[in-house]
């Protein structure tokens, strides 16, 4: 089933997203997180796309595989980075051949070591322009990236959305957003993207913190901001895993419920292969 099909149906999606791993090891944990993250039935869950295409096989096998051999609807991310058309439209028929109909298609980042993204000759410069080539070549369903806080290399928030309007124009069919820490910068987002036109369906992405160091470095590559008062508490207790763990998940949860109550459209976990956060997390907002 399309993702669009399912928006708006009995509630706000829930959805996780994975990314695939180097290592044999790596699958194993990937495997056991996602049938940990089973019993929560997602909507869907989506596999990201490394640098350069570098994991190109690897996320054309895991969305394969999640989808036809486990039964959870798969939605594959696909980049502009490193690719010709022709190569991006072999990516997209192999994807339709496997039965998979749900797409995120994303400029993508720069390769590292390169501070500007260059378009590969013969490819994409922008995600807009992926959008209406994956529209053409199958009857996908497309997912593009939204950003509350402005994307890091955009001059100012009403040409960031300016941008995911031409997405959505093109055939983008929701939305959805980076990560966040605070629930105002979605809001303003949504009532400003829907002010200037644009209807699709936003779903909030959410990353419980659960490593101090690593969502500042995080943060330091998307642009987003943590609010002081969280940023003090995580920083009080960084030397003790157990509670940052649980400052994170507190705070995803807190975050979660307010969106919940105000008509999101849905939330998606950037699980970063792990469970035991996302499922503390829906847990949390199980008994409120």
């Amino acid at each position: 089933m399309r993702i669009d099909e399912l928006l708006g149906r009995g509630g706000p999606s829930i959805s996780f997203e994975f990314f695939p791993p180097k290592t044999d090891a790596g699958f194993g944990q990937l495997f056991s997180a996602i049938e940990e993250l089973r019993p929560l039935q997602p909507s869907y869950v989506s596999v990201t796309y490394g640098a350069g295409g570098s994991t190109r096989q690897k996320t054309v096998q895991l969305v394969e595989r999640i989808q036809n051999e486990l039964g959870i609807r798969s939605m594959a991310h696909l980049t502009c980075v490193g690719h010709t058309a022709e190569e991006i439209g072999g990516i997209l028929d192999e994807l339709w051949k496997s039965g998979i109909r749900n797409v995120l298609a994303l400029r993508g980042d720069p390769p590292a070591g390169q501070s500007q993204f260059v378009a590969t000759p013969g490819g994409f410069g922008y995600a807009n322009e992926l959008v209406k080539f994956v529209k053409s070549r199958h009857d996908f369903c497309i997912g593009v990236a939204g950003y509350p806080e402005g994307h890091p290399q955009c001059l100012n928030r009403t040409r960031d959305l300016e941008h995911l309007k031409a997405k959505v124009d093109a055939g983008g069919c929701f939305v959805i957003t980076q990560l966040f820490f605070d629930n105002a910068e979605f809001y303003r987002f949504r009532d400003e993207a829907r002010a200037m036109g644009i209807k699709a369906p936003i779903i909030a992405g959410i990353m419980p913190i659960t490593n101090v160091s690593q969502i500042k470095r995080f943060v330091s590559m998307c642009g987003a901001k943590i609010p002081h008062r969280l940023l003090r508490k995580l920083e009080s207790v960084e030397s003790d895993p157990e509670k940052v763990h649980q400052t994170g998940v507190e705070y995803a949860a807190m975050q979660c419920a307010d969106l919940l109550f105000n008509d999101v459209d849905g939330v998606h976990f950037y699980t970063l292969n792990k469970s035991k956060a996302t499922v503390g997390v829906v847990e949390r907002l199980k008994r409120q």
